[in-house]
């Protein structure tokens, strides 16, 4: 099982960015998905989740209205859009795959005028 993210960077207060994640070594389309971050000092928090077939999806509080988790089986990724984005947004951005308790080696966002 491998999990690649992609597409973090240095991005401007208000601005967006979209993070992917690329698995390998599993059924992808029959596994739900999560994306977790951990800022500098901080535990590991849950960003968001979806379920296998995109039916279902999840965010932490801080998240909800500006980010959006998606997916597309055919391509076996995970997507993050991330919009609005604040300072307290800067952390190491992860995908997970629960059912393997598998992680991507994460993808660093900083946000920063």
């Amino acid at each position: 099982v491998q999990l690649v993210e992609s597409g973090g960077g240095l991005v401007q207060p208000g601005g967006s960015l979209t993070l992917s994640c690329t698995a390998s070594g599993f059924t992808f389309s029959s596994y739900g998905m999560r994306w977790y971050r951990q800022a500098p000092g901080k535990e590991r928090e849950l960003v968001a989740f979806i379920n296998y077939n995109s039916g279902s999806t999840g965010y932490a509080d801080s998240m909800k209205g500006r980010f959006a988790i998606s997916r597309d089986n055919a391509k076996n990724t995970v997507y993050l859009q991330m919009n609005s984005l604040k300072p307290e947004d800067t952390a190491v951005y992860y995908c997970n795959v629960p059912a393997y308790n598998k992680w991507g080696q994460g993808t660093q966002v900083t946000v920063s005028s």
